[in-house]
């Protein structure tokens, strides 16, 4: 692309966690308002946008092949890096391809002018430097995955706090994400009003550290205990809740012990639009383990914390996160993971084996753990993990889930999520051809052939998304007229 004109196309390489998901779409928007195509990256574009991670070394790998894979396909681009891994190994990047643009992922409002400019869009286009970068995002992401930059048309993300200052052991977080600091609410609430205005269905408020939200003030007490603060998270979700016509509310991972009563109120008093499905990051069942990695709790405060969440929310599905051969982790230490996970009874469990940071403690710990055994021990758990997600699904034959529909199978039917996260298949009724964000009350008749963590049933009502249909109304027994 030559360097004074106008890129025509641009395509979104983006890599990691929610968060990142969420941050992306505000570079979106803004090329798409400055008429920009957004294309996708295997096509080749004049300009490409590369967002990184370095949650794991893998995930380094993947976002310096990604730069690469950039530049193969668009050997004229401009090419903008930005990101955690890109944070804290630009050299690397700068490696991998010198003409690429690198650009701060702490100040990533920086990112909104950068592109501005090479979108020739006037130096204003992006707004003022202070303004609020997140906004909705794309795909929801399992530990690692890359070139997903697709917008979500049901479910939206919506960023209200970035940074962590916890430090534990293993994670560069902080290095690459800086310390927490929150979004004001008005900018939340604006995202939010965005995101209705989209047509977006459901509400994930995320963050690097959701549980410190404090409005954009607070002072601060043991463990990143909130004294007084300007906002709590518990008082965003009331805002949200009461200010908003809002379909579904979910929050992403939070930790444990920002998990209070104040936020379970809330969470009550705002049922059932605020849904019961809660990730509680574990990381260990062993006690010794847990100090070591620096967590702020131990298994038996992690416990209290379930039955706190199950006492205050019916049927809720709590999923957890582990990790596999985090370094002193002996094979006794792994069996009581094991043990404490199967016995805490989890609806999901996301599995990552240890990946060693450089500039984090836990790299220089005695006791490193091989490789071999590290997969080892993610497979026992991975196995424990199938089976939870199989056992929770099949609680839910014979009762009724109000699933919001995403996307169609190769066979026909239509994939969504009940309230509780539990993946739900139904055929449309006759007359529809889409149920894309549609909100359809299902009866749940059996696990699905396909996938033992799924249910399949039939579809009793279904509710429009707002600008076609703003009321609910029964639908014919099956084989019978279609009544909507």
């Amino acid at each position: 692309m030559n360097a004074s004109s106008a890129p025509a196309t641009a395509a979104i390489v983006n890599l990691g966690c929610k968060v990142n998901q969420a941050e992306m779409e505000a570079a979106a928007r803004l090329l798409r308002g400055a008429g920009v195509a957004l294309v996708d990256p295997a096509a080749g574009a004049d300009l490409v946008l590369v967002n990184t991670c370095t949650v794991t070394a893998e995930a380094d790998r993947k976002s310096r092949h990604a730069v690469s894979r950039a530049r193969r396909t668009s050997p004229d681009a401009e090419i903008v890096v930005t990101g955690c891994s890109v944070q804290v190994g630009p050299e690397a990047f700068a490696a991998t391809d010198p003409r690429a643009r690198l650009v701060d992922n702490r100040a990533k409002d920086a990112l909104l002018t950068e592109l501005a400019a090479l979108a020739a869009i006037g130096p204003d286009a992006a707004g003022p430097t202070d303004r609020a970068l997140p906004t909705l995002s794309g795909a929801e992401l399992a530990g690692v995955a890359d070139d997903r930059a697709v917008v979500e048309r049901t479910r939206a993300f919506v960023k209200v706090q970035d940074g962590c200052s916890f430090f534990c052991t293993y994670c560069i977080i902080p290095a690459a994400r800086g310390a927490e600091r929150s979004l004001p609410p008005e900018a939340v609430l604006a995202d939010v009003r965005r995101a209705l205005a989209a047509g977006h269905r459901e509400i994930v408020l995320t963050g690097i550290n959701i549980g410190t939200y404090d409005g954009g003030w607070s002072e601060r007490g043991p463990r990143g205990s909130h004294r007084r603060s300007a906002l709590t998270l518990a008082g965003l979700v009331r805002r949200i809740a009461t200010e908003m016509r809002v379909e579904r509310i979910r929050l992403s991972s939070i930790e444990p012990q920002h998990v209070d009563d104040e936020l379970l109120d809330a969470w009550r008093a705002g049922a059932p639009r605020t849904l019961p499905h809660v990730h509680l990051p574990l990381q260990s069942g062993d006690d010794d383990v847990l100090r070591r990695m620096g967590r702020r709790y131990d298994t038996a405060a992690y416990r209290t914390v379930v039955e706190r969440v199950r006492g205050a929310v019916p049927g809720v599905a709590v999923h957890a996160d582990v990790i596999a051969g985090f370094p002193t982790e002996t094979d006794a230490a792994a069996e009581r993971t094991e043990a404490f996970v199967r016995d805490l009874d989890l609806a999901g469990l996301h599995v990552f084996r240890y990946s060693a940071r450089p500039g984090t403690p836990a790299i220089r710990m005695a006791g490193q753990v091989g490789e071999a055994e590290k997969k080892r021990r993610a497979a026992r758990l991975l196995g424990q993990a199938a089976d939870a997600r199989a056992q929770w699904a099949r609680r839910a034959v014979g009762g009724e889930r109000s699933v919001l529909f995403e996307t169609r199978l190769a066979d026909g039917r239509w994939l969504g999520r009940a309230e509780d996260y539990t993946p739900v298949v139904a055929s449309a009724p006759g007359g529809h051809e889409s149920l894309e964000n549609w909100i359809g009350r299902v009866a749940v008749s059996g696990v699905d052939a396909a996938a033992a963590d799924r249910v399949n049933g039939r579809i009793v009502s279904l509710q429009a998304p707002a600008h076609r249909l703003t009321r609910t109304l029964p639908l014919a027994p099956a084989g019978g007229p279609d009544a909507v």
